[in-house]
């Protein structure tokens, strides 16, 4: 629409990355069993299947699989260096980045956006499956108690 109306210049390119366990698209067949530690991205047969085909091929984009353990070490690398605790789902699309920039195949003056938009604490379990026990740290809704836990004070 932005491109359409002229607000825009160019148009983005549609990357996304299913589980391997549960890679329909990739695939190009339903998964009767999907199996993935992201349980928000466990679909056999996506409903909206065609649309996501559709944006890919328009915006010259790609779709492609990430392992269970890339979407893990992808979850930990977001937690540890910029401290956004996602659920493994919301991982997927940085592991998928990841794994192209590895591969050389991301242009370094390229814009890049990613949605995360489910947080950790929605699948703790998994979390500490990979990573050990997470136990919270209750804090009152103080900044200064924020920054005592931390260690900032």
């Amino acid at each position: 629409e932005y491109a359409a109306s002229g607000t825009a210049t160019r148009r983005p390119m549609m990357w996304g990355f299913q589980a391997e366990g549960a890679a329909p698209i990739v695939r190009g067949e339903p998964v009767a069993k999907p199996e993935t530690v992201a349980s928000a991205i466990r679909i056999g047969n996506p409903a909206s299947w065609r649309l996501a085909v559709e944006a890919r091929d328009e915006s010259k984009g790609l779709i492609q699989a990430v392992s269970d353990e890339q979407i893990l070490a992808a979850q930990q690398e977001l937690s540890g260096r910029e401290g956004l605790f996602v659920e493994p789902a919301s991982a997927a699309g940085v592991a998928g980045l990841l794994m192209l920039a590895r591969a050389g195949r991301v242009d370094r003056r390229q814009q890049i956006v990613i949605t995360v938009s489910g947080h950790g604490l929605k699948d703790v379990d998994t979390a500490s499956a990979y990573y050990g026990e997470i136990r919270p740290y209750v804090v009152p809704a103080d900044a200064s108690a924020a920054a005592e836990v931390l260690g900032l004070k």
